[in-house]
């Protein structure tokens, strides 16, 4: 008989796959150090979205225009843009109820889903989606070599923010109807920071107490 196989320290391994939204970590370091969940690569011309119930990946709809993801995109674990988020968003009128979503920078192509990427949070974007607040944090992949430095949003290439903000701005056109969705401003990491901890206290209200919240401002 073969002898026993010593695990790795550290926290056990889950014996079933958990759930991205609930079963993940937020993060190592929130909320500057973080955990992303990404549903959609730049390679995409559907949009992928985590089922809710099941975990699995599912498609949410084709992409109806002909631009592409820019970044990585996809959410936080443990995070919920409720009321604590629409508070940030003053010309929203709700949070739109799902995990906060983010966008990561990578120098070298990543062309699978469904991955977790530990991502460093150096900005964003105030998005207004049907007067939900929605707002996209922007990331950059941690030790990545050409962007990894990065600790703010000024750090970065302006033109790549400005792919982020047309990406977002026209996803959800349609021909003949008014666009629903507005970017009403960009901001540094010092807010995105206030938007991420506000999501993981509207998480925590919502999901219960035990959810792994930072409260300091």
């Amino acid at each position: 008989m073969s002898p026993r196989k010593e695990l790795p320290h550290g926290p056990a391994p889950s014996r079933f796959r958990p759930h991205p939204w609930h079963g993940l970590e937020v993060g190592p370091e929130p909320p500057e150090l973080l955990n992303a969940f990404i549903e959609i690569t730049p390679f995409d011309v559907m949009k992928y979205e985590v089922d809710k119930h099941s975990g699995y990946l599912r498609i949410d709809r084709p992409q109806r225009g002909s631009s592409q993801p820019p970044a990585l995109y996809g959410f936080i674990p443990r995070t919920y843009c409720g009321s604590a988020v629409q508070r940030l968003s003053p010309t929203s009128k709700r949070g739109d109820g799902d995990p906060l979503d983010i966008c990561v920078l990578s120098e070298r192509p990543i062309t699978r889903s469904e991955i977790i990427v530990r991502a460093r949070v150096v900005g964003g974007l105030q998005m207004v989606d049907n007067d939900d607040a929605d707002d996209k944090i922007i990331a950059v992949l941690d030790n990545d070599f050409v962007y990894g430095t990065a600790r703010d949003i000024k750090d970065l290439p302006t033109v790549l923010v400005e792919r982020l903000q047309h990406y977002f701005a026209t996803y959800k056109l349609v021909p003949e109807r008014p666009n629903v969705v507005h970017i009403e401003r960009v901001y540094g990491r010092a807010h995105a920071f206030r938007v991420v901890r506000a999501a993981m206290r509207d998480y925590a209200e919502a999901f219960g107490e035990d959810a792994p919240v930072r409260w300091e401002e």
